[in-house]
């Protein structure tokens, strides 16, 4: 399967029942599905196109030219002599292979010329043509490779449905705590959304994430986690459960508007649901309230600058202590399925397999040292201890 196909010649819609306005919608814009990997900057076809022309006809012009000057040594049969123009029709017809034989070289040296020269020129200017055509089999075939090898290799990455705000803010958070690019599958309707995500380095499905044929083509079966990122919430219901069904194991985290819906949604296996609009509100009226509180809460969820919220486990020098005597800022104690506050008395002492929530100071990414972006990268920073006074 090429990388620019319909699979089997087939596109993919969905209806949901009891939608019969959206199931219309769905027949009027069918989305065929197809995977685009990311690929390097090339040149457009015109411009391919306007090279290869370029040099043929700089061929030509050679040929012209050779014929011209070596003119003493050719024959017309029209009139015995060869002028500009029946240099220019020999070369044309000599390139082209058709040869009708009016006009032929008689002595050794034009002879000679034909075949040291012309005849180079001749093959050159049937590969400058044959070119294009050579260059989509080859394109073809290497797309086939790099599909195949990306299935063969893709294991425990991250499906992202949707590349709308919520889903590159998802990314962008992702890709900060340093999961690699490779890492990440997008899939969206629309192609201008996926050329848009190969642009920035992202593997693209095209399709409706609501069919298991286009989650199959994402590799959601492989998948480790998994990101509902939807305009609309029955839309990521269905995503969901369509989700679930494929793999019983990822993690699957989904945006609602509404939060009316965020119970519907649990219910079809997601594990966490954000309810986008009141989560904003929240933080809205936090805002209002303490306009530094605000700015605290939203550097704390823009993961790679300032304040961290970091998730990991508890280290061998802190089992036995309590949430207080840990160096980084402990927020919170998740004890099997049980998330404990740093006050609650069952938090203390910390567990070898307790994973604790943490406030920490945030790390460069690599290549941010003082040299830049291109120069060394700089020591990360440590954790910075909080004072005991500042500690909850």
């Amino acid at each position: 399967m090429g990388p620019g196909d319909a699979v089997d010649g087939r596109v993919f819609h969905v209806k949901l029942p009891g939608h019969d306005a959206m199931a219309r919608r769905a027949d009027e814009h069918v989305v065929p599905t197809r995977v685009m990997l990311p690929r390097r900057v090339v040149d457009g076809p015109a411009r391919q196109v306007g090279k290869r022309l370029l040099m043929a006809l700089l061929v030509l012009a050679a040929t012209v030219l050779i014929v011209w000057l070596d003119r003493a040594g050719y024959n017309d049969n029209a009139d015995g002599k060869v002028d500009l123009l029946d240099a220019v029709y020999y070369a044309t017809v000599t390139l082209s292979t058709t040869g009708y034989g009016d006009i032929t070289p008689y002595s050794d040296g034009a002879r000679l010329i034909n075949v040291v020269l012309v005849t180079p020129l001749r093959v050159m200017f049937l590969i400058i043509l044959v070119g294009t055509t050579l260059e989509v089999l080859t394109e073809r075939t290497r797309e086939d490779f790099r599909l195949k090898r990306w299935r063969s290799n893709l294991r425990d990455h991250t499906v992202v449905v949707g590349f709308g705000t919520k889903g590159r803010s998802a990314i962008q958070t992702l890709c900060a705590t340093g999961l690699p690019k490779e890492q990440i599958v997008i899939v969206d309707p629309a192609s201008k959304v996926i050329e848009a995500a190969n642009a920035e380095g992202f593997t693209g499905v095209i399709g409706d994430a609501t069919r298991s044929d286009v989650l199959l083509r994402a590799e959601l079966q492989k998948a480790r986690q998994v990101i509902i990122a939807t305009q609309r919430d029955d839309t990521a219901v269905l995503v969901a459960l369509t989700a679930r069904q494929l793999n019983r194991g990822a993690k699957i985290v989904a945006a609602v508007r509404e939060e009316e819906n965020a119970p519907l949604l649990r219910q079809s296996g997601a594990d966490a649901v954000i309810t986008s609009a009141s989560a904003a509100g929240r933080l809205l009226g936090l805002s209002v309230l303490s306009p530094s509180a605000g700015t605290v809460m939203e550097d704390l969820i823009q993961q790679g600058s300032g304040l961290d919220l970091v998730e990991r486990p508890v280290i061998k020098a802190e089992v036995g202590k309590s949430v207080r005597e840990t160096e980084d800022l402990v927020v919170s104690v998740l004890r099997g399925h049980r998330l404990l506050g740093y006050d609650d008395p069952a938090a203390s002492p910390l567990q070898l397999t307790d994973r604790v929530i943490t406030i920490v100071r945030a790390t460069p990414p690599p290549g941010s040292g003082p040299s830049g972006p291109s120069g060394p990268s700089g020591p990360s920073l440590p954790h910075l201890p909080m004072p005991p006074h500042h500690r909850p």
